[in-house]
């Protein structure tokens, strides 16, 4: 019986998990959505923020599949997406033939520092801090 109480919590603390990740992603949905992005765009374009900055503009895919909880096969999707709308560019490791660079443009950086306030309320509000 112990062992199926103990199964019983973990199985709880799971769910409880899964809900706030849901809730959160729902309300970081709503807040982006007037910017034509969702929750995903929105950790790409902030991670290649947060990653070039650092590496003179660009940040291997390989490195953002590592990051974000998306499989390989919807990151590209998604960074094909960001590039289309004019928001992302890819461009071939010149070392690494196989390896591919992404980067945010002006326009993809520009949309990431206007997003970024409502996306950390958005946050805030989901996971009951204070935006900061």
């Amino acid at each position: 019986m112990g062992a199926t109480a103990a199964g019983a919590r973990l199985e709880e603390r799971w769910r409880d998990i899964l809900a706030v990740h849901a809730r959160t992603l729902g309300e970081i949905d709503r807040a982006l959505h007037a910017y034509g992005i969702g929750a995903s765009d929105f950790e790409v374009l902030d991670l290649l923020a947060a990653g070039t900055a650092r590496e003179g503009g660009q940040c291997r895919v390989q490195d953002l599949a590592g990051r974000v909880h998306l499989s390989q096969s919807a990151l590209s999707r998604l960074v094909a997406r960001l590039e289309r709308d004019g928001l992302a560019e890819r461009a071939m490791c010149p070392e690494d033939r196989r390896g591919v660079y992404v980067a945010l443009t002006p326009r993809g950086r520009a949309l990431h520092a206007e997003a970024l306030p409502l996306q950390r309320a958005a946050l805030a509000r989901a996971l009951g801090g204070r935006a900061g």
